[in-house]
């Protein structure tokens, strides 16, 4: 799973490093380093769209950074990747529990010969062979 953005651009499947913003009461076009979340009205762009940006007849550009670099995942995104994973496990109010296969409770032996010693949500606690 990659946690970066994708450029807005159609067909376009490389890695966003820059955001296009447009003022256009000022007729002008602002690119810059991409911006920490997507926002409505404004464009993700990879390095080749943001370097080959043009506007119409009349309107300006304006480049707030000249070397785009792509950004690194940072210790943030992982707790959040970490934070969504564990939230999308835990079970929700008036759910009934998942109906598939027979759960295996604590001290049973599973199919695989693996004997569970407790439960967190979605994920098995198994004892060492």
């Amino acid at each position: 799973m990659s946690l970066s953005r994708r450029c807005s651009r159609t067909a376009c499947p490389k890695v966003a490093i820059a955001t296009l913003t447009y003022v256009y009461g000022d007729q002008t076009a602002v690119v810059g380093p991409l911006a920490t979340y997507a926002e409505p009205h404004t464009y993700d762009l990879c390095a080749d769209h943001a370097e080959g940006l043009t506007v119409p007849r009349g309107w300006e550009i304006v480049r707030l950074s000249g070397e785009y670099v792509e950004p690194e995942p940072s210790h943030d995104d992982l707790l959040a990747l970490a934070n969504a994973v564990r939230e999308a496990g835990r079970p929700r109010l008036g759910e009934a529990p998942h109906a598939g296969p027979a759960r295996v409770r604590a001290g049973d032996e599973d199919a695989s010969g693996a004997v569970e010693t407790g439960r967190r949500g979605h994920l098995r606690v198994l004892r060492d062979l």
